[in-house]
């Protein structure tokens, strides 16, 4: 094996809303890799949902130059999410470099995803070269987080480097350690090409364009393909590399990160994980990636049943870009022919809604996120319930079990006790608290996973004024007492809406749930009720009043008699419009309920 001398493959690594998105910005300046007229804040963030909601949800390569110590280098930087709903971009990154930069906040320190990412970094045997970020703020604890993070890597503190991305401070001196320390990609030129692909995405006119990093071999454009694991021929027909556009070459040679357009029109034939090589070697695969394993599951159904294929096709098209959820096909009686999505988490699966209705134009019915359940009925037989409205009678149920987590905090000191305090509501189990510093602890907690999905973080970062993180890791089934609340909107069972509750706290969830449809359904014509029912049983209930228009305005006179003619006929067609039950839930409602319910 030789290596590539010049390459350098890296990933910046960090919690969320650490500098990551910063600095590769300034990576892109200090490398003239974007001209200063086309520079905007977030560059690599290429989506709006990752504008507007200020964090990176998609991986995004891109190739720079540079020059140091009278020779010319090539940097290809992986740009990765932060948020624990995207660990699955982070781990398919990391497998396709030889470094990665720990990216730690100077206002905050190490945090719950900093540690899980470095994990993900050193299973890897990833050379890690860490850096503490926001030194220009004067809040900044320096000294305290380069003695944290050498602690954490057992290295010396004046091998923490410490700069400014917003200001451009010592980065230049990130980029010489970074081509200092991470060593080039091992190769070899002569074997037939194998290349591993981490992403992807659909080109109605190239087809898949897939994302690899080529380990072996080198691929010219126009040659023909092979995918082994998918058994697909196809052909280059262009390849590239990232700037961060395509950025199209007549080849691209072992130890690159680059982009092959294989011509493959069916998004299902390509899979991240997979290798391409060229057709007619005996090349083997390169190791893949694990299937991620959903933890949140919700139903998505179009409003139009007309859009069925439409959004089937949607769907495949969007799991080539976001490998992390999967779906198939699931009927209901009133909603038509949908589809069951998991989900790595509810952020992972409000992004993934909200992509299909702004990319692909659908109205879509959207069922309250829930986690799977294992059922052990009266013959002693298994099963998994990963949606309400699947939930079988109370009476052929003999246990149910549901997902346990553990869970990691790190958090101040003097929010501690508030932490706690939210912790026991959990009904989880205490595990250790650790002392990572004078200020600051480690907590880890056990608890199930469908306390964690709902408005948990929410809680955490109020508690803490936003200065807690937070990670979590599936353990086992555990034993739980559950029963099925559903949802009745006037008079008529909403399934989208039920939801698997824990039995002792099925009264105040189904007054939380009701009040909270209160807030977001429309008023109609006629008054609506809200109903929570367990087993045939209202147990909760909420009214949204009805419209009111004034009949009586146009008239300018006479007795009451006229004004009571008009209130009575006003009466009897609202109360026509309520027994024939005419309305119609709008879909804004259904994603809004995803998020808060």
């Amino acid at each position: 094996m030789e290596n590539n001398q010049n390459i350098r493959n890296f990933a910046i690594i960090s919690h969320i809303d650490h500098g990551k998105s910063t600095l590769a910005d300034r990576l892109l300046e200090l490398t003239k890799t974007v001209d200063k007229k086309k520079m905007k804040e977030q560059f690599l963030d290429m989506m709006d949902l990752e504008r507007e909601k200020g964090i990176t949800i998609k991986m995004q390569p891109v190739r720079m130059n540079y020059f140091f110590d009278n020779k010319d280098y090539i940097l290809n930087l992986i740009d990765t999410p932060g948020h624990i709903d995207f660990s699955y971009e982070v781990s398919r990154s990391l497998a396709a470099v030889e470094g990665a930069v720990l990216l730690v906040d100077g206002t905050k320190g190490i945090q719950a995803q900093t540690l899980y990412n470095l994990d993900l970094a050193r299973k890897q045997n990833l050379i890690i070269i860490p850096a503490v970020n926001k030194i220009d703020l004067p809040q900044a604890r320096i000294e305290e987080n380069k003695e944290e993070i050498a602690n954490l890597l057992n290295i010396s503190k004046d091998k923490v480097l410490v700069i400014s991305a917003k200001k451009g401070t010592n980065v230049e001196g990130l980029v010489e350690e970074i081509i200092k320390n991470i060593p080039p990609p091992q190769i070899d030129k002569d074997k037939p090409l194998r290349a591993l692909i981490f992403d992807s995405e659909y080109n109605p006119y190239k087809g898949v364009i897939a994302y690899v990093r080529l380990a072996e071999g080198k691929i010219q454009s126009g040659q023909k393909i092979y995918l082994i694991a998918g058994k697909t021929q196809g052909e280059a027909k262009e390849v590239g590399f990232f700037k961060p556009e395509f950025f199209p070459q007549q080849e691209l040679g072992a130890g690159e990160i680059g982009y092959i357009a294989t011509g493959i029109k069916t998004p299902g034939k390509i899979r991240v994980g997979d290798t391409i090589t060229i057709f007619g070697s005996n090349a083997e695969s390169l190791p893949g990636y694990r299937d991620p394993k959903p933890l949140v599951f919700a139903s998505i159904y179009p409003e139009d049943s007309d859009d069925f294929d439409l959004l089937k096709e949607a769907l495949g098209k969007l799991k080539l870009n976001d490998p992390a959820f999967y779906f198939e096909p699931e009927s209901r009686l009133i909603l038509g022919r949908g589809f069951r999505c998991g989900f790595l988490g509810t952020l992972h699966g409000e992004i993934v809604t909200e992509r299909l209705q702004r990319e692909f134009n659908l109205n879509l019915l959207i069922s309250a996120p829930s986690v799977s359940y294992k059922i052990i009925d009266r013959e002693e037989k298994e099963f998994f319930i990963f949606s309400a409205a699947d939930w079988p009678d109370q009476t052929r149920i003999k246990e149910t079990q549901e997902s346990w987590v553990r869970l990691e905090i790190i958090t101040p000191l003097n929010y501690l006790g508030r932490i706690l305090e939210i912790l026991e509501d959990l009904k989880g189990k205490h595990i250790e608290t650790q002392y990572l510093s004078q200020e600051r602890a480690l907590l880890c907690f056990e608890a199930p996973l469908r306390e964690i999905i709902q408005d948990f973080y929410e809680r955490l970062k109020n508690a803490s004024q936003g200065f807690a993180s937070m990670n979590y890791e599936i353990l086992d089934f555990r034993p739980a007492d559950l029963v099925k609340l559903d949802i009745l909107i006037g008079g008529r069972k909403e399934e989208a809406f039920s939801k698997v509750v824990p039995k002792d706290r099925a009264f105040p969830e189904s007054r939380k749930i009701v009040k909270k449809l209160k807030e977001i359904l429309p008023s109609q014509l006629f008054s609506l009720a809200i109903q929570a029912a367990i087993g045939g049983k209202i147990v909760a209930r909420e009214t949204i009043s009805a419209k009111r228009k004034d009949v009586t305005a146009p008239l300018y006179g006479g007795d009451y008699t006229r004004k009571k003619k008009l209130l009575d006929k006003q009466k009897k067609r609202k109360k026509k419009l309520k027994e024939k039950g005419v309305f119609r839930i709008p879909p804004k409602v259904f994603l809004e309920a995803f998020k808060r319910i």
